[in-house]
């Protein structure tokens, strides 16, 4: 993997870390199947501050898979991830080559 999916991968990481704070705020304030929440778009552009709309039950609904991220529609970066779901308000993309997925499942907080 060179340095610059390395980067891509580690700053996705940043915002998951990030958004599992926002989602622990937010599962005692909403109603996890109803009310939405703005999580932080988690792609890999150091300069992306996009807001992703989410209910807690479906940030739970990607957060199962270590290697899944939430993003923007169109934020996608398709060298290192490809795309499993398309909504109008989200997007996930799962981590495609090895070391990618590697360095997703290693710093995944969950596991």
């Amino acid at each position: 993997m060179d340095s610059r999916q390395q980067r891509i991968a580690r700053n996705e990481a940043l915002f998951r870390e990030v958004n599992e704070r926002i989602k622990e705020i937010n599962a005692d304030m909403t109603d996890a199947e109803s009310e939405h929440s703005d999580f932080l778009c988690e792609c890999g552009d150091d300069d992306c501050t996009k807001a992703v709309s989410m209910t807690v039950s479906e940030y739970e609904a990607v957060r199962e898979n270590g290697k899944r991220f939430t993003i923007v529609p169109g934020h996608e970066i398709p060298d290192v991830e490809r795309v499993v779901f398309r909504g109008d308000r989200y997007a996930v993309v799962e981590k495609q080559p090895p070391a990618a997925a590697r360095i997703a499942l290693e710093t995944d907080p969950r596991s």
